[in-house]
């Protein structure tokens, strides 16, 4: 296969998979997102920085439906997602996470059940989507491991008992088990050693190209965003100061914000 034809997906601008058009969220009287809105194409690559307080990580579990904003919309183009998603109620954003939107946490608690076996932990997520058959059920995580880079052997291991690394695979193969149209990612690598955070980053990367996941990864590391992004929107005090492709925003930052981020990197 030529490398034209490996990206020629990436060179196909129609409809957006997803867009998110001015989004505000206040938590009491103090403003996290303030008119946010984002557009990621299918086979994209969508990254967010800024530092702590941003609104970045607010921004992704809005996307996830954890987070109802104060005002905005926010669409999938998905036969099974109609309308302004922040309109369903409880349990059609259950079933629409469940078989559309994957998401690994920086924080493997917050994805994993701790003392469940891993295989389990992926079970689970096709459980919620109305899987029941145990053979299925332990074919599926098994390939979902094994696509995340998991030793198979340790499949059955609790996460309790994995390594950082290992934690975030088991959420990564929890996340891609139902094939999602979209894959969120929330500083999937902050707290790992650098060896592992290229591991996790090679991992991802394989997996983007291999299946033409469409991500939005959130992060502080702009070596993270500069491995994975093909788009990157820069965000400050709950607003987005600066967006534009990977190469343009790192190269020649036009925000006096981006150019302090890019510089400090450097």
């Amino acid at each position: 296969m030529s490398q034209t034809q490996l990206d020629a997906p990436r060179l196909v601008r129609t409809q957006p998979l997803l867009t998110a058009r001015n989004v505000s969220k206040s938590y009491g009287s103090v403003p996290a997102l303030r008119n946010v809105s984002a557009s990621v194409f299918p086979g994209e690559v969508l990254g967010i920085v800024g530092e702590s307080g941003s609104g970045k990580s607010t921004f992704l579990r809005c996307l996830n439906l954890e987070e109802t904003p104060d005002a905005g919309s926010y669409t999938l183009d998905l036969p099974d997602a109609d309308g302004n998603l922040f309109d369903l109620d409880r349990y059609a954003r259950r079933m629409l996470c469940a078989r559309q939107i994957g998401i690994v946490y920086q924080n493997p608690h917050l994805g994993l059940l701790m003392k469940h076996s891993s295989s389990g932990n992926v079970a689970e997520r096709l459980l919620v989507a109305g899987e029941r058959r145990f053979a299925v059920l332990r074919d599926k995580a098994r390939a979902a491991l094994e696509a995340s880079e998991f030793p198979l052997e340790r499949m059955d291991a609790p996460p309790i008992e994995l390594s950082g690394g290992m934690q975030q695979r088991v959420q990564l193969a929890k996340a891609i088990a139902l094939e999602p149209a979209l894959l969120l990612l929330d500083e999937p690598t902050t707290g790992l050693d650098v060896s592992v955070q290229a591991l996790v980053l090679d991992t991802l990367k394989r997996l983007q190209q291999e299946r033409r996941i469409t991500m939005v990864i959130v992060s502080h590391d702009l070596g993270v965003i500069r491995t994975l992004a093909d788009r990157v929107m820069v965000m400050r005090r709950g607003e987005v100061v600066e967006a534009g492709l990977a190469d343009q925003v790192f190269q020649d930052p036009q925000h006096a914000y981006s150019q302090q981020l890019v510089h400090a990197k450097l």
